[in-house]
């Protein structure tokens, strides 16, 4: 089979941007040709953020979400073409996931904003989106979508693998020898530690973990953090900031804390929901690879191979795609399987009533 080429189009919980890849398949061989990063503008990412809660003209405000998206999918996707030389070689499809406003499984709906026949019209590139209403619609939570990308990329017959994507949520796919791939959302990644730090700060991300790092962790605060009645079901599971956000994490204080302890609090609860879950639901792994934007806080990767959950943990960089690259590569083979009819869900993940095909096909 000769390769074909998909873009990849991912933009997650945490709000900082469009990641897009370009990615090469040919039914065995999975490569990542080019990436490239276009950062959202604060206007995108406050109006993002104010569309989980609901507000007044939601609908209106919305679909131009969805609008000003899309076209910035299609900038992305224009500059990641510029910076590699295909020659004929024709862009297969856009894999695209669009921008998760709302995740309510439990109402039988996800809602992911993006405009696709709008991107499909800029780029002249067939679309593949709405990739997780269908596995919802089987009885399924829609995510994670990114354990069968895992399964198919990181397994290895001699080792026994978790993967840990640490996006705004955090998510873990279990790889052992002889069962199947297991996964599932674990609890917050980034995404409470973002939003404080650009409470106090005003910055995005706490960089490096650096802020975090001169604060001390507060048992009391933790105790109360870890009771999240989230935090104790059994998989099939995922969540989103409908369960860990701001106003959450504000209630549990008592407003006397430092707000750098607080923060320091937040990168132990991530790492300690992480360690607990790998250790309830996956055993004793041999090697932990973290990949998405959290595989870049020295900190929090600190406080994992502290918890000792493995007798490794690295970056996704060890198994050759580097931590930034993987959510966008897994929406690229996810619209891959679309197009070619082979499903993309793992029902053991997501707790659909079986194995469906992803995702709506917008031709160019």
């Amino acid at each position: 089979m000769a390769a074909e080429l998909l873009v990849g189009l991912m933009s997650g919980t945490s709000l900082d941007g469009v990641d897009a890849v370009l990615a090469a398949f040919d039914g065995q061989r999975v490569e990542c040709l080019a990436s490239h990063h276009l950062p959202f503008d604060e206007a995108m990412r406050s109006e993002a953020l104010a569309l989980h809660e609901r507000g007044n003209d939601e609908l209106h405000r919305a679909a131009l979400l969805g609008n000003r998206l899309a076209t910035a999918y299609a900038e992305a996707t224009k500059a990641l073409l510029a910076k590699v030389s295909r020659g004929d070689t024709p862009i297969r499809a856009i894999g695209c996931h669009g921008q998760t406003v709302r995740h309510a499984p439990q109402h039988g709906y996800t809602i992911q904003l993006n405009n696709p026949a709008l991107l499909a019209e800029l780029t002249g590139i067939t679309v593949v989106a709405d990739l997780r209403s269908r596995d919802i619609a089987a009885g399924g939570q829609g995510a994670p979508l990114v354990p069968a990308f895992h399964d198919a990329l990181f397994r290895a017959p001699d080792a026994h693998r978790v993967i840990l994507n640490l996006g705004g949520i955090a998510n873990l796919t279990d790889l052992a020898p002889g069962r199947a791939t297991t996964g599932f959302d674990c609890g917050p990644g980034n995404m409470l530690m973002d939003a404080w730090v650009h409470k106090h700060l005003g910055r995005p991300y706490d960089q490096d973990g650096a802020w975090a790092a001169t604060g001390r962790v507060l048992p009391d605060l933790l105790a109360c953090l870890v009771a999240h009645p989230f935090l104790a079901l059994a998989p099939p599971k995922s969540c989103g900031r409908e369960e860990f956000n701001l106003a959450w994490l504000e209630a549990q204080l008592t407003g006397d804390e430092r707000p750098e302890d607080v923060q320091a609090t937040l990168a132990e609860l991530t790492a300690r929901t992480v360690a607990d879950a790998v250790r309830r639901h996956c055993g004793s792994p041999d090697e932990l690879y973290v990949c998405g934007g959290g595989a870049h806080n020295a900190c929090l990767m600190r406080l994992l191979a502290d918890h000792a959950v493995a007798r490794r943990t690295a970056t996704t960089d060890f198994l050759g795609l580097p931590p930034d690259r993987v959510e966008a590569m897994a929406f690229a083979w996810l619209a891959w399987r679309t197009l070619h009819q082979e499903p993309g869900n793992l029902p053991a993940v997501t707790g659909a009533h079986g194995p469906r095909v992803l995702g709506a096909i917008y031709p160019a």
